[in-house]
């Protein structure tokens, strides 16, 4: 047997195309948006007011789907702080002041 047959042997086999996925899926819990109150709100907004572009950034925020909503980690560098659109730009994903949760600058 050559070295390809071989090979061949030992890959991984999933015997249900797709089943993680479907496993992942039926996994996901949609959650409700957390209504902060104004002195947790008033540090968001302190932390944010500190973010430059180029600042490497580690960020929780919420993010609706089709199948309803949940909060997400995302870790990366910012690129652009739009203060008139209000949104914050972490690599090429662009989130609304109004859907971060928690945000700290690494």
């Amino acid at each position: 047997m050559d070295r390809v047959q071989r090979a061949k042997q030992f890959m991984p086999f999933a015997a249900l195309k797709g089943f993680e996925e479907e496993i992942a899926l039926a996994e996901f819990r949609p959650v409700d948006k957390v209504e902060f109150c104004e002195d947790a709100a008033e540090e968001l907004d302190r932390r944010l007011r500190e973010v430059r572009p180029g600042d490497m950034v580690s960020l929780i925020y919420y993010k609706q789907t089709s199948r309803g909503g949940t909060y997400l980690r995302r870790t990366g560098m910012v690129s652009r702080v739009d203060l008139v659109d209000r949104t914050l730009t972490v690599v090429k994903e662009s989130i609304p002041f109004a859907d971060l949760y928690d945000i700290e600058i690494t």
